[in-house]
């Protein structure tokens, strides 16, 4: 079994790739993307459920048919929750994926493992 690292030791591999200016600013892109987004939709989930408690009335609403004001609330959560699903499989691709493979790839290339040292 492996000891605890000590403060005076070298820094792993992992804590390396950590460190790095690239990891650093792939988290800076995914915590700026599901920070604000994450925070909306639970801010629009909040006023979903404070709107149901306390303006009965509003979301009593009829539209059109048996369809009132709670009822397409209701299904337009369930819509935002898969739009942003989409959103952000499509950020990853584009801002998320390709810095990925990169520290994926040179971490693979660097890793003394693997180097055979």
């Amino acid at each position: 079994m492996d000891s605890p690292p000590t403060a005076d030791s070298a820094p792993t591999h992992l804590q390396l790739i950590e460190e790095s200016a690239e990891f650093v600013a792939l988290r800076k892109t995914f915590r700026g993307f599901v920070f604000p987004v994450t925070a909306g939709f639970l801010l629009w989930y909040l006023l979903y459920v404070l709107l149901s408690s306390y303006a009965p009335a509003f979301m009593g609403i009829k539209l059109f048919g048996h369809v009132n004001m709670a009822l397409l609330l209701g299904l337009l959560q369930f819509a935002s929750t898969f739009a942003i699903a989409a959103w952000y499989a499509r950020f990853a691709d584009r801002r998320l994926d390709p810095p990925a493979t990169l520290i994926r790839e040179r971490a693979t290339v660097i890793n003394p493992r693997e180097a055979g040292e």
